[in-house]
C-alpha cells in the first residue's frame, strides 16, 4: 500500500503492520429517534447522515480482510463502572441508568446500547465496551492493537468532539498513527465537528491527519 491524500500532508500506510478501521459508538440511543440523545434534544440526524460512509468503509475492510474494531460505550447494570462525576452530571430528564424508550441508557445489554443494525459487528471483529469516553479507558484495546500488530487507526464514528476525539488522543499519545475520516464522523453540532477537525490537523498534525472516505478508499483499492 501507499498513502492515503490527506491534510496537513499525504497519510502513509503501513507496510509491516496493520492499519484497522475504528468505529466509534454508532449505538442505536445515539443515532436513532427515541433514543437518549434525542431525548436531551439533539437533531439525530446530524448523526445518522455518515451512516452510508462508515458502511461502504466498513464493507472495503471486511473485503480486504482488514482489521475492524467496534467500540460501545455502556455500563455495568449496578453502574459500579459509572463514577459520580459522570452520572449526576447534565440537567437532562433522563441520566445514565434510567428508562428510555430502548432500555436502560448506556447499560450493557440494553436494547438502546446495541451498535444500529446497518452496522453489527461480525463474530471475528473486536468489539470494545468502555465505561468512558476515550477507547482506551479502562479497557484492553492497546494489548489487542500490540497483539495483532496494528500502528495505523482510522477514525470513524460519534461524536466528533467527543468520544472520537479523545480515544484519537490517547492513540496519538500511545504511539499510534492515527487519520479521522471527515465525512465519517459527526457531531449534533456541526461547529463542534469542524473545529475538532482544525485541532487534530493543527501544526503539521499535532495529532493526526484528516482525510475523505472516497481517498481512504481508493488508496485501500489502489
Amino acid at each position: 500500500m501507499s498513502a492515503i491524500a490527506a491534510q496537513p500532508y499525504d497519510y502513509e500506510l503501513p507496510t509491516e503492520s496493520k492499519v484497522a478501521l475504528v468505529i466509534i459508538d454508532m449505538q442505536r440511543d445515539f443515532l436513532e429517534h427515541g433514543g437518549f440523545g434525542d431525548a436531551l434534544g439533539n437533531d439525530v440526524t446530524q448523526l445518522q447522515s455518515i451512516v452510508p460512509t462508515v458502511k461502504k468503509l466498513l464493507e472495503i475492510f471486511r473485503s480486504l480482510n482488514f482489521p475492524v474494531i467496534h467500540t460501545i460505550e455502556a455500563h455495568a447494570a449496578d453502574l459500579s463502572d459509572c463514577p459520580p462525576s459522570k452520572l449526576n452530571r447534565g440537567k437532562g430528564g433522563l441520566k445514565i441508568g434510567d428508562k428510555g424508550s430502548m432500555g436502560r441508557i448506556l447499560i450493557v445489554g440494553e436494547d438502546g446500547n446495541n451498535i444500529i443494525p446497518e452496522l453489527t459487528p461480525l463474530e471475528n471483529e473486536i468489539v470494545i465496551v468502555k465505561p468512558g469516553k476515550g477507547a482506551f479507558c479502562r479497557t484492553n484495546l492497546e494489548e489487542i492493537l500490540q497483539k495483532e500488530n496494528i500502528t495505523h487507526l482510522l477514525f470513524t464514528g460519534v461524536t466528533t468532539e467527543v468520544c472520537v476525539q479523545t480515544t484519537m488522543r490517547e492513540a496519538n499519545d500511545r504511539g499510534y498513527e492515527c487519520l479521522l475520516i471527515e465525512d465519517g464522523t459527526a457531531s449534533y453540532f456541526p461547529e463542534f465537528k469542524s473545529s475538532t477537525i482544525e485541532m487534530l490537523r493543527a501544526q503539521g498534525g499535532i495529532i493526526g491527519w484528516t482525510a475523505h472516505a472516497d481517498a481512504v478508499i481508493a488508496a485501500l483499492s489502489a
